[in-house]
C-alpha cells in the first residue's frame, strides 16, 4: 500500500540509484554472453539490453509528453560494442528531462495508461531492478546488486502491479510463490513472474 509520503515524495533519487546499479550491471556484460539465454524468456542478453536502452528511452519520451509507443520494445540499432555508451546516453537523456520539477506532476502518457510524472517514475524503478537482475543472473555476478534497491523496487511493484489478472494486456507471469525468507531481489523478480 502506498502511503502519502510515498505518493508525493520525489522518486528521481530512488529511479536514478536504479539506473546507476543497471549501468554497472550492462557495463559488465561481455560482447561474447550477448547470445546467451536470460531468465526473460523470450530475450536472449542482446535483445534484453536493447529493452533496456528502450525502456530508457522511452522515461525520456514520455517525461518530454511524447507518447511511449514512439519508441519501439526493443532498439536493435546498436552495435554490439556500442550497448553499455547507448546505455549510458540514454539515462543521461533521462536525467536531462526529468531534472524539470515540472515534469513530476505533469500527467504522462504510459504504456498502462495516464498517471502524474512521479507515479510513472516510480514504476520504472522496479522494471529498471528486475532488469538488472535479469542481465545480472544471465552474465555476471547477482551480488553486484543492491538489496536495499530491491526492496524499494518490490514495494512500487506491489503498488503498480496487482497480483491478479497476469497474462493478455498485463505482459507478466503469475507471482511464483517463495519462502517469506527469500531474498530481496528473489522476492521482487517472482512478483514479476520470474523463477529465482
Amino acid at each position: 500500500m502506498t502511503t502519502d509520503s510515498q505518493a508525493t515524495a520525489d522518486p528521481r533519487p530512488i529511479f536514478f540509484r536504479a539506473a546507476d546499479q543497471a549501468e554497472r550491471v550492462v557495463g559488465a556484460v561481455r560482447t561474447d554472453q550477448l547470445g546467451g539465454p536470460t531468465p526473460c524468456a523470450e530475450y536472449d542478453v542482446r535483445t534484453l539490453l536493447g529493452h533496456f536502452i528502450s525502456v530508457l528511452r522511452r522515461i525520456d519520451t514520455v517525461g518530454r509528453g511524447g507518447h511511449p509507443f514512439e519508441v519501439p520494445q526493443v532498439t536493435t540499432d546498436v552495435p554490439d560494442d556500442r550497448v553499455a555508451e547507448a546505455f549510458r546516453d540514454a539515462r543521461a537523456a533521462v536525467e536531462k528531462t526529468w531534472s524539470d520539477d515540472a515534469v513530476l506532476d505533469a500527467v504522462l502518457t504510459l504504456p498502462w495508461g495516464e498517471m502524474p510524472g512521479r507515479f510513472a517514475l516510480r514504476g520504472y524503478v522496479s522494471e529498471l531492478a528486475t532488469h538488472a537482475w535479469d542481465v545480472a543472473k544471465a552474465t555476471a555476478d547477482p551480488s553486484m546488486l543492491d538489496p536495499e534497491l530491491a526492496e524499494a523496487a518490490l514495494a512500487s511493484a506491489h503498488a503498480m502491479l496487482p497480483a491478479e489478472p497476469r497474462g493478455g494486456d498485463v505482459p507478466f507471469g503469475p507471482v511464483v510463490d517463495v519462502p517469506d525468507d527469500a531474498g530481496a531481489y528473489d522476492r521482487l523478480v517472482a512478483w514479476f513472474g520470474r523463477r529465482p
